[in-house]
């Protein structure tokens, strides 16, 4: 009786991927870190979309942004930090609320915050603080994204 002799299955199967999808389909790191990086983008996305509806409750809002300057940012512990001022150019006191992004060095989107700088007096300043929802590495800038007084 003879016997027959057949590869193992794992490597067979390798051969065949490879075959197949070429030298990516072995490489687990790549399929990790796509996925990491669509985990992270969903998230900042989930992030821009909160600050947003927060903007969005804002009734009888004026478009502001012409009043919002955002200074440079620092860290905090272990959040970036940045301070808003806003100059209010009426008659009477405003509050305003404020989206903030923080984008890296590239100008790519990191993160967004909505915060409120109340009671501004009439052609008077009032600074508030943007704080980062999360760590934030590498060199980051504050942009007001949208401002409103009301």
């Amino acid at each position: 009786m003879s016997r027959r002799r057949t590869a193992p299955a794992a490597p067979a199967a390798a051969l065949l991927a490879l075959a197949v999808f070429g030298p990516v389909a072995l490489t687990g790191c790549d399929e990790a870190a796509d996925k990491a990086g669509e985990i992270v983008s969903s998230a900042t996305a989930a992030v821009a979309s909160a600050a947003q509806q927060k903007m969005d409750e804002v009734k009888d809002g004026i478009n502001a942004t012409g009043d919002v300057k955002a200074g440079s940012t620092s860290t905090d512990g272990d959040r970036t930090v940045a301070e808003i001022t806003a100059t209010n150019p009426t008659d009477k006191a405003a509050d305003y609320t404020v989206m903030v992004n923080f984008r890296d060095a590239d100008g790519n989107f990191l993160d967004s915050v909505v915060l409120n700088i109340d009671g501004v007096a009439p052609g008077q300043s009032k600074t508030g603080t943007a704080r980062s929802n999360r760590t934030l590495s590498g060199a980051t800038q504050a942009q007001i994204a949208q401002a409103l007084r009301h």
